[in-house]
């Protein structure tokens, strides 16, 4: 039997991200319910609001149904955990076992984050044109994850140029397909643009999910992908501007999977014959058979074969070649053809 190239395991990504609500204890029961949903990293966001947002910003649309305040600021000083809460989380989630991850969104916080060790560094999507953050993120020598919420192709490879000029190869980078929105609406999610990303600029690629449900995900993984994020709760009615975005963890644990299920019918991409159907081929298969008495010396002709199961004799692919020839032995009516 022909064996196949295996794919490298998807890496699932459970972005509490905020829903912590600022409680250090949520955040640590969220990354328990995560480990047991199966995922492999539960991510955090890590900023100092003030750093992140001026006294100016205004709240975005989805945030503003979840916030009572005009001001970004005052919502995201309502959702900051401290670099000691940070500490806290990274040594939770070693003893759960779990990968740690966190997306800083300021250079201050990024230059905490890049301490921490983790195995990759997300550039969020707000982040793909800043320019000092990304030649900070180049300089660490670790595997990025790119967001490319918001954004145009060209804004992308931009970011992606820049990377590389740092230091880090296409190989060190994944460029996740996102879109910029808490739900997302489903027919926005534009899986194909993920697909053509990896194929044009020769990186890997990922889906960050902010659609309602598990389906885009499970696609995603179907396409390609090679990371999936997905915002996690404990409860999509809590107050938060992320919740609703959110799966909760059994719906989490159906989706995770749902995507090992796909991982496995992926398989690689050559076309084989696997060892489940290897004792079917020649019972489905077909033989060229004698369909009426053949004596020795008679011409094989369409009037005296036929076509039937087992495939176990000679192939139907042998028909041209055999009409026409003389029998060098006599054959029986389902006796099966040898080529003369």
């Amino acid at each position: 039997m022909a064996t196949n190239e295996q794919r490298t395991r998807v890496v699932v990504i459970a972005e509490i991200g905020v829903n912590h609500n600022g409680s250090l204890e949520l955040a640590k029961e969220l990354v328990t319910r995560c480990f047991e949903a199966g995922a492999d990293y539960a991510k955090f966001q890590t900023f100092i609001a003030k750093d992140l947002a001026s006294e100016n910003a205004p709240v975005a649309n989805y945030q503003k149904k979840s916030f009572v305040s005009d001001r970004q600021v005052d919502l995201l000083s309502s959702l900051e955990l401290s670099d000691a809460d940070f500490e806290v989380l990274v040594a939770h989630c070693a003893t759960v076992g779990i990968g740690f991850l966190t997306t800083a969104h300021d250079l201050g916080s990024a230059v905490f984050v890049m301490g921490l060790g983790s195995d990759f560094i997300k550039v969020p999507s707000g982040d793909v044109t800043n320019y000092p953050f990304l030649r900070l993120v180049s300089a660490q020598r670790t595997p990025v994850l790119l967001s490319t919420g918001a954004s145009r192709a060209d804004e992308v490879l931009q970011a992606i140029e820049l990377l590389e000029s740092g230091g880090l190869t296409r190989l060190e980078i994944t460029v996740m397909q996102c879109t910029t929105e808490y739900p997302a609406p489903v027919e926005e999610a534009n899986l194909l643009a993920m697909v053509e990303m990896g194929k044009e600029w020769g990186v890997s690629v990922g889906y960050s999910d902010h659609t309602v449900g598990q389906e885009a995900a499970i696609a995603a993984v179907a396409l390609g992908a090679t990371v999936v994020e997905k915002h996690v709760t404990l409860d999509r009615d809590m107050e938060g501007p992320d919740h609703a975005a959110s799966l909760e963890p059994t719906e989490f644990s159906e989706m995770v999977t749902a995507i090992r299920r796909v991982e496995e019918a992926l398989g690689g991409p050559a076309k084989v014959v696997t060892s489940a159907e290897e004792h079917n081929r020649d019972v489905i298969r077909k033989s060229i058979v004698a369909t009426a008495r053949i004596d020795v010396g008679e011409l094989f002709s369409a009037e005296n074969l036929g076509v039937i199961r087992p495939g176990t004799g000679l192939s139907p692919m042998h028909w041209p070649k055999l009409i026409g020839q003389l029998a060098n032995r006599s054959y029986s009516p389902n006796d099966m053809i040898e080529l003369p």
